[in-house]
């Protein structure tokens, strides 16, 4: 049986694990910390329960494939809900606005609470839709990186349509053009965060990612998002994959122009083929250093980070709802802070997200476990003490003055994660989290490749190669890996 080692375990190197069991290969994964799922992980503390990363959870029918390709049932061992409320948005005017699935009443709230004509929201939804229909067998589910691809039917059709995919405009140009009004502009923009770039560079074909959450949904795993990462570790081991924590892969072994297998301190495993979860600017730099490094796509722009602070509230917020959005007044200024001096907003957009409202075992009775997070930089050796700090003071601040209640005499804990801590848990450079940013018409073909195109055995998946980050995406790169490797 041919044998295959996965470095890391994130959600990627668990599914491409998954894949390559049921292809017949006999699958190591090597994690450096004690616990799977990277950025896919948990907090304790006090009686509360936080997922660490990722809070929304869109695409389902992406983990029920790992189950079926498996030949299981995904109710055996996964159960999700779709959310009734994708999102509550908050303005500093006072305006609250609920994204509803039901793209009725979305609608409907759009034009009481806006002024917006239902017919306009629809339009912009279905535009989304579209796009996604035409760009999602080129950028999403197959290699940009192999030549064959680009001959394919969904290829032309997408170059039929080339005019509807705006490829030559800006998120926010194209959102002002078709939502004017600046609120609803603001909304739509912030779907830019989705894969850490900015609304004003990135362009418009990304407005496709609200179909996403608007059109396919946005859902709650039962159990929170680690339930993802605990299913499907399940599912691979049943499969008989053997996961091994505590284990730093130092360097993977080459020869000949071949990987054969991986170092982790003075022991080597041999593979016939290797493929990184790690991100790809420390899999060059550490892992292969000696190795010509790709370098126009390792310094690409990097995406954004976040600072998180996950808080204990001693009593509940009924006006919050499981996703909270608190829009800063200058989203152009925060966006220039993000990306340009990195500096950070005097007024940034803060998210909160509430899993207690849909799990109540996350925080003790008559209590709310917050995650609170803010878009930041990446670490460039900023203070970060000092951004804390200061962070803190203006969240609270402005949350007390929306909520109408002292936040800060609530917080009976605190756990915090800052692009430092996420670079050191997860390798992702910078404590980027999403990997390149989408900041160009040209970035997707910026990302490096699911493959090596200089080592045969080796190659790569995650958010920070093709297609992108994000759960779904890391995903379909773990899929579009396994149609790669050849048949065991």
């Amino acid at each position: 049986m041919p044998r295959a080692i996965v470095i890391g375990a994130g959600i990627a190197g668990i599914a491409v694990a998954v894949r390559l069991a049921v292809k017949g290969y006999a699958v190591t994964v090597l994690e450096a910390n004690d616990y799977p799922g990277g950025k896919l992980s948990e907090i304790d503390r006090d009686g509360f329960r936080w997922d660490a990363g990722p809070s929304l959870f869109t695409m389902p029918i992406l983990v029920d494939a790992l189950f079926e390709l498996a030949g299981r049932n995904p109710r055996d061992d996964f159960n999700y809900r779709r959310l009734e409320i994708a999102c509550r948005y908050y303005y500093e005017d006072g305006t609250v606005l609920d994204a509803h699935a039901d793209p009725l009443r979305y609608a409907a709230a759009v034009e009481a609470k806006l002024g917006v004509p239902a017919q306009v929201l629809h339009r912009h939804l279905q535009a989304a839709q579209q796009k996604y229909e035409l760009t999602k067998g080129i950028f999403l589910e197959r290699s940009l990186h192999r030549l064959g691809n680009l001959f394919k039917w969904d290829v032309l059709k997408a170059l039929l349509h080339l005019p509807k995919l705006n490829l030559t405009s800006t998120m926010h140009a194209r959102n002002m053009k078709k939502l004017k009004h600046p609120h609803l502009v603001q909304l739509f923009d912030r779907y830019a965060t989705y894969n850490g770039s900015n609304p004003y560079s990135a362009p418009a074909v990304l407005n496709l990612i609200p179909h996403l959450e608007n059109g396919i949904g946005a859902y709650f795993p039962v159990g929170g998002m680690v339930a993802i990462t605990r299913s499907l570790v399940r599912l691979a081991e049943d499969l008989g994959v053997r996961f091994e924590y505590g284990r730093r892969v130092s360097q993977i072994i080459l020869q000949n122009g071949r990987a054969t297998g991986v170092q982790v301190g003075e022991e080597q495993y041999s593979a016939d083929i290797v493929v990184s979860n790690m991100d790809i600017v420390p899999t060059y730099r550490k892992l292969m250093p000696d190795f010509p490094a790709p370098e126009k796509v390792l310094q690409h722009e990097r995406s954004s980070s976040a600072l998180i602070f996950y808080w204990g509230i001693d009593r509940t917020f009924p006006q919050l709802d499981v996703h909270n959005i608190f829009f800063s007044a200058d989203y152009k200024a925060e966006f220039d802070g993000i990306f340009g001096n990195e500096g950070l907003h005097a007024d940034p957009t803060i998210y909160i997200h509430v899993s207690s409202k849909m799990e109540s075992k996350d925080a003790p009775a008559g209590m709310e476990n917050w995650f609170v997070m803010i878009n930041v930089p990446g670490d460039k050796g900023q203070d970060w003490d000092a951004i804390i700090t200061e962070s803190r003071k203006r969240i609270q601040t402005k949350l007390t003055r929306i909520l109408g209640e002292q936040v800060a005499r609530h917080i009976v804990c605190e756990e915090i994660l800052d692009p430092r801590k996420i670079e050191s848990k997860t390798s992702s450079f910078q404590g980027s989290l999403y990997g390149a940013s989408s900041n160009s018409a040209m970035s997707a073909f910026f990302r490096h490749p699911n493959f090596s195109g200089k080592v045969k055995g080796l190659y790569f998946c995650g958010g920070s190669v093709h297609p992108g980050g994000g759960i779904p995406l890391c995903l379909l790169s773990a899929r579009i890996v396994s149609e790669m490797v050849p048949a065991a």
